[in-house]
């Protein structure tokens, strides 16, 4: 019999119960009083329980009324979202936003975007992966995520759209007891090469046979930019590291950041940007992800990289 309960009756239920009678809730909806007490009475018989106590002036809700107040607010809610987050998918907007977070972009920075996008898009759940490397780049292309964040690299496709975010210093750092840490002035490349460089791996296939500034041939390699940080602390080699995820431990003295004489053809900035398929661009939410990400890169400086001062340059 409760197949029967319909929402237009836990509606007139609610309503009642929020206007505290049965003619307040007829003028509420535009109905005859009638009408909605015939509604209670029918809801009241297919549920088996007494909603309200018509003994006095105005109609009190029972015990019974009370406790299934609640769920009857729960099921009208429900519904009504389900047909507001059905309104916005017929218009366009994702049914859900799934991102792919390359290890070396801010998660300060992703998170403060993230909140703000729980705000503006209550409706659309957010999907997070966090990858290395080429991993980032497979990600999207196997559709797992609609949109990337990640370094500019020369193994971004023609098919895929990149657009500035910000860029990330690099900075080659050991622990602050480490033998290259000893070292003054520039270190040459044959020292480094004497030390195990720790190296940041992933575990896809596209970057197999391809290293990224590795200049020892003694490598360890780890697949969890976290995990080299800890190596890093203890002393088990040294390698690069995105400034923003090292800067307390330098200023704490835990690291010291190493002087090499000849750095990596890559750069030590990696320019960030959002990609994704050109034959599936993004829809509202991810359009506004990616905007409202770079809007908090461009005001948070702390994890930015640093333009270099050309005022003193002549001209």
């Amino acid at each position: 019999m409760l197949d029967a309960v319909s929402l237009d009756q836990l509606r007139v239920f609610i309503v009642s119960v929020e206007e505290g009678s049965f003619s307040a809730a007829a003028r509420k909806l535009n109905r005859a009083q009638s009408a909605v007490s015939d509604l209670i009475a029918k809801l009241e018989e297919v549920m088996g329980v007494s909603l309200f106590d018509r003994t006095g002036r105005y109609p009190r809700l029972t015990p019974a009324g009370q406790a299934l107040l609640g769920d009857a607010k729960t099921i009208v809610a429900g519904v009504d979202g389900m047909k507001a987050r059905a309104r916005e998918m017929s218009a366009g907007l994702e049914p859900e936003l799934s991102v792919v977070i390359d290890a070396f972009f801010p998660l300060e920075a992703v998170a403060e975007a993230a909140k703000d996008f729980r705000e503006a898009f209550p409706g659309v759940p957010l999907r997070l992966y966090m990858e290395t490397l080429c991993g980032a780049f497979q990600t999207l292309l196997k559709g797992r995520a609609s949109i990337g964040a990640v370094p500019v690299s020369p193994m971004i496709g023609s098919d895929l759209k990149v657009e500035r975010i910000m860029g990330v210093n690099r900075v080659i750092v050991a622990a602050q007891d480490h033998p290259l840490a000893q070292l003054v002035g520039p270190i040459p490349n044959r020292e480094l090469e004497r030390h195990t460089q720790l190296v940041l791996t992933d575990r896809s296939e596209g970057s197999a046979g391809r290293d990224f500034g590795v200049f020892s041939p003694l490598t360890w390699r780890l697949a969890d930019l976290h995990a080299k940080r800890v190596f890093l602390l203890n002393g088990l080699g040294w390698g690069g590291m995105p400034s923003h995820v090292v800067a307390e431990d330098i200023a704490a003295g835990r690291l010291v950041t190493l002087d090499i004489e000849d750095p990596p053809a890559e750069g030590m900035v990696f320019e960030m940007a959002a990609v994704y398929p050109l034959a599936t661009p993004p829809g509202p939410a991810g359009r506004w992800f990616i905007e409202r990400l770079r809007a908090v890169c461009d005001h948070d400086c702390a994890f930015k990289a640093k333009k270099p001062d050309l005022s003193a340059i002549s001209a």
